[in-house]
């Protein structure tokens, strides 16, 4: 059964490291990046691919230093991800990630890590995040581009219609909930 507790964050609060340079590292700044463009992002490696240089052009917030990692790189950190081909070097950042109580993603490696980033399906402000407990990343990608393939583009319409009818709702919670229920009963996706 799949235990792990679904959050958003808002990472335009919190310091992000990127641990890597290459392939890996790009897929998860553009994940961090994508879903949040203010997100506060470093990442660290030896080597950036040009193509990550080129990505996070657009981000003048983010700092790259082009070195190997030092333990210090997770001062005033809140999230950490590993994204190196070097399994010693991600048990290591992990086992300094427990000690700090810093949250910790090592790339490809659930049993070092103390998140997931699932798969991402966003149409205006609706956002659903899938996972699939670490076991199969390709799976969710299906499902995410079968959600993408449903929710209808007007959904954002939806939702402010939504929104303002939720600020008229007097009463208490339960009467709130069957009211909404009651507005969201027609809402039709495609098959």
């Amino acid at each position: 059964m799949n235990e792990l507790f679904p959050i958003f964050l808002k990472l335009d609060r919190l310091n992000t490291l990127v641990v890597g340079g290459g392939n890996v590292a790009l897929e998860k700044a553009s994940a961090l990046l994508r879903n949040s463009p203010a997100a506060r992002v470093t990442l660290v490696a030896p080597m950036f691919r040009a193509d990550t240089v080129a990505f996070l052009a657009d981000y003048p917030q983010v700092v790259m230093y082009e070195r190997g990692f030092e333990m210090a790189d997770l001062d005033g950190r809140d999230l950490v991800i590993c994204a190196t081909d070097n399994r010693a070097l991600h048990e290591e950042i992990k086992e300094e990630c427990g000690a700090r109580h810093l949250l910790c993603n090592v790339a490809d490696t659930p049993d070092l890590c103390d998140f997931y980033l699932g798969s991402i399906v966003q149409k205006g402000d609706l956002k659903i995040a899938i996972s699939t407990n670490g076991k199969s990343p390709t799976l969710a990608k299906r499902i995410r581009a079968f959600l993408e393939d449903v929710i209808p583009e007007e959904i954002q319409e939806g939702l402010e219609g939504m929104e303002a009818a939720r600020k008229t709702l007097k009463g208490d919670f339960q009467a709130k909930i069957k009211a909404l229920n009651e507005l969201t009963k027609n809402i039709v996706f495609r098959k």
